[in-house]
């Protein structure tokens, strides 16, 4: 049965949160396989991503990466991603891979 997975990218310019990109498929498998097949298109993937606004405070100014990380730590970066999930009409729980960029070059864990 085909699943839908994201690939999501963190956009940091001069250690802030300055944009997300996401891209979606459909497919089928295991877990292992689908992170690998979303890992493997990273790179490829981050162009042609859709872009999505990066949370700001009441000032206008971006989060620090440092912010995002502490939230990560948590499980609670999924909150900044409701956008993200709306517009792919992503089901509750999505398998995702979230890949920072920071000043322009794609960081990989």
């Amino acid at each position: 049965m085909n699943e839908l997975i994201l690939n999501i990218y963190i956009v940091i310019e001069n250690g802030k949160v300055v944009e997300f990109r996401a891209i979606s498929y459909e497919m089928e498998g295991g877990d292992n396989t689908k992170i690998k097949y979303l890992k493997d298109n990273a790179p490829a993937d981050f162009e042609k991503a859709v872009n999505f606004y990066a949370p700001c405070d009441k000032n206008g100014e971006f989060m620090p990466y440092s912010s995002f990380a502490r939230l990560e730590k948590k499980g609670r970066q999924f909150e900044l991603f409701e956008e993200i999930f709306a517009h792919f009409n992503v089901p509750e729980h999505p398998l995702i891979c979230v890949t920072p960029v920071q000043d322009g070059k794609i960081l990989f864990n």
